[in-house]
């Protein structure tokens, strides 16, 4: 039985791909006394509700960067998972500071929410982007992060805890490249690779949505949990949705990275391995934060990057996962 199992949960960012999968798994396994929808888009929320009845929905209009419509929101919740965000990559670099707005302050809007009415715990969602990041997209998580695992200093005399999940790309979630590749190949037209050498971490919306689970049960606060994922090349992608389709490189995007890294060499040196991901440890703890006793201590020098990874999906694997997905 989870902690979270009937309880009020509430879920910024409700509307989205993993928003709705996580509502999806609440209702059918953790029998919530009352589950939170916060999203700002209200035909996603009239979407939505075509498909989820349960008279245990509470559908909020807000966004994260209204404090006081977030205080409103979480009056009676014991967990919030934050998954709201701006995250187009490309988007960012042209919309600088609208992706500070949300994803930064959004992100200070909830800690300071949580705390003040009293939540239990709050597991926020992040992205391999933000590990050296090199985009303002990745830039604004990273500090996103940060901000929820300092918040536990804010909290400290109070019941609130923080813990952050980071994990990479998402099969099946809104903007996926596989919908736009079977879109391609039914067309019959070539695939286009940003590059051939391109390397990314996979994971499925409902492994996605079960590792938060299990790490609302596993967290104390401080922690930073990274799922030990597999890597897929991206030609190899292309070959498992559309077999034999010709491709061709058209260049790295702004702010891309050829290969992504969700733990840096720096934060290796306070990360400890468990069988089924990695934590990264708080810099600072003053608030009581006592390390796993079973977490393994890894090599100096220890990366977890896309390229680099001990796991890889075969084309076999990736065409068996996307036929199921999609």
């Amino acid at each position: 039985m989870s902690v979270l199992t009937g309880s009020s949960i509430l879920i910024t960012g409700g509307t989205g791909s993993f928003g709705k999968a996580f509502l999806r798994h609440a209702l059918d396994h953790l029998d919530p006394r009352r589950v939170v929808v916060f999203s700002r888009d209200e035909l996603k929320q009239y979407e939505a509700r075509q498909s989820f009845t349960d008279d245990r929905i509470r559908w909020f209009i807000g966004d994260v960067r209204d404090r006081d419509r977030l205080t409103r929101a979480m009056h009676g919740v014991d967990y919030v998972v934050h998954a709201a965000a701006l995250k187009q990559v490309d988007t960012a670099e042209y919309n600088p500071f609208e992706y500070v707005r949300t994803n930064v302050t959004g992100s200070q809007h909830v800690v300071e929410a949580a705390i003040d009415c009293g939540v239990r715990k709050v597991v926020a969602l992040s992205t391999d982007k933000a590990s050296s990041p090199i985009n303002l997209y990745g830039a604004t998580k990273l500090c996103a992060d940060k901000l929820f695992i300092s918040a536990n200093h804010y909290a400290a005399a109070y019941k609130t805890r923080f813990a952050v999940v980071r994990y990479g790309n998402v099969m099946g979630s809104r903007g996926s490249v596989v919908p736009f590749f079977l879109k391609l190949a039914r067309e019959g037209r070539s695939l286009p690779i940003t590059d051939k050498r391109m390397t990314r971490f996979w994971i499925t919306l409902d492994q996605a949505v079960r590792f938060v689970v299990g790490s609302f049960d596993l967290m104390q606060g401080g922690e930073l949990y990274v799922p030990r994922i597999p890597s897929m090349l991206v030609t190899d992608l292309a070959e498992a949705l559309a077999p034999g389709a010709s491709i061709y490189e058209i260049g790295i995007r702004p702010g891309e990275k050829v290969h992504e890294e969700m733990i840096a060499p720096d934060d290796g040196r306070r990360t400890l391995r468990l069988p089924d991901r990695y934590v990264v440890q708080p810099t600072i703890a003053d608030w009581g934060y006592v390390p796993p006793q079973r977490g393994e201590s890894l090599p100096e020098g220890f990366a977890y990057r896309s390229d680099s990874n001990d796991q890889w999906l075969t084309v076999e694997q990736l065409r068996e996962m996307t036929t199921v997905t999609v």
